[in-house]
């Protein structure tokens, strides 16, 4: 993992990350043939959207960072990865966006674990918990479908 020297390198590279969620989102949204599907990817991705506003308000000081306690159901850590195609139904779409939000929580965590700046920490940190919510809002609608 790269080492930061800067403030600004961190919030370069967490931008570039929501980036990349943003379009993983939409381009599953293209792929799945269900348009509630589509519609929940395309809401998701304008979350990442979000997510990059966020840290473009943090690295130009419109914004302070705060810390809030987001739960965990503890769902996605035991559900089967699965490689989403055209014919995903939504339990698999589920999935597929819980996985995906747990490994954005897992980067930001051990970015903020290794981070010796305390605004990068905090940062990190943040961004860990924003994706544990997108995480949960994944699992909540999955216990409802299947429990």
């Amino acid at each position: 993992m790269s080492r930061f020297n800067t403030i600004e390198e961190v919030l370069d590279f967490a931008i570039k990350q929501e980036i990349k969620s943003y379009s993983f989102y939409l381009e599953l949204a293209d792929f799945v043939e269900q348009p509630e599907m589509a519609k929940v990817l395309n809401d998701l991705a304008l979350e990442e959207l979000r997510h990059k506003a966020k840290l473009e308000a943090v690295r130009t000081g419109q914004i302070a960072l705060d810390e809030e306690e987001v739960s965990n159901l503890g769902i996605a850590e035991c559900v089967n990865d699965i490689v989403p195609d055209a014919k995903i139904d939504y339990i698999e779409m589920l999935v597929v966006g819980m996985r995906r939000e747990e490994q954005a929580r897992r980067l930001y965590t051990n970015l903020a674990s290794i981070a010796l700046n305390q605004q990068i920490k905090e940062i990190f940190t943040q961004l860990a918990h924003e994706e544990a919510g997108h995480k949960l809002r994944f699992e909540i609608e999955y216990e409802l479908m299947t429990f």
